[in-house]
């Protein structure tokens, strides 16, 4: 099978994304930045996981020769978020253009996708407003990724409104539109990932999928 690099491999996305690359066969790089606290990633001989930094388009370009595909679930709290998804952005732009490695798959948010009526779901009455600086900052790395030009081969994937934190996958996803009452399991969510990574059908666009 292929070659998987997934940066923020750390997280609940990331280590989805792991699990779900892991049962359909793949090598994996899983990513972080202190291998120290995430030893359980390599339970098998299909994992490695390696230390890195998204934001440094050195490293990203080092660690992602020789893959297949790269998945960005990785995110920085303590960064202010229009300065680091941007960053990762261009790291991942230039790094990936470095290694040959063509195909990025993005962890987005629902709250910058337009709605059924057209307006961003962060723009709708009652929608939580205190983390607008985060919507903002995912905001600005899809659109860093939009002027990246064709030769990364890019889709940002995000749940529809959120992710069903606790729940159990059913094993099926599909597309939606931004609704905050929608949800999808991590593990859905990585299946549509994986879909998405194996057979490209969508490029270059920002699409939102709930579980179904």
């Amino acid at each position: 099978m292929g070659r998987i690099i997934v940066f923020g491999a750390g997280g609940r996305a990331g280590r989805a994304a792991v699990r779900e690359a892991q049962a359909r066969g793949h090598q994996v790089t899983a990513v972080v930045r202190d291998p120290d606290r995430h030893r359980d990633l390599a339970a098998t001989e299909t994992v490695r996981v390696a230390a890195g930094d998204v934001t440094d388009a050195g490293r990203v370009g080092a660690l992602a020769v020789g893959h297949d595909a790269a998945i960005h679930a990785a995110a920085d709290l303590t960064a202010p978020p229009d300065v680091f998804f941007p960053t990762a952005a261009r790291a991942l732009t230039a790094g990936m253009a470095a290694s040959g490695t063509r195909r990025l798959l993005v962890v987005g948010l629902a709250s910058v996708l337009p709605t059924a009526g057209g307006e961003l779901l962060m723009d709708t009455a009652g929608y939580p407003q205190e983390y607008r600086s985060f919507y903002l900052g995912h905001a600005a790395g899809v659109e860093t990724l939009r002027h990246a030009g064709p030769a990364l081969d890019w889709l940002v994937l995000s749940p529809a409104g959120d992710f069903d934190h606790g729940g159990t996958g059913i094993g099926r996803y599909r597309r939606a539109t931004a609704d905050a009452a929608s949800r999808i399991t991590y593990a859905d969510f990585a299946i549509a990932l994986l879909d998405e990574t194996e057979t490209p059908r969508h490029r270059q666009v920002h699409l939102g999928v709930e579980q179904g």
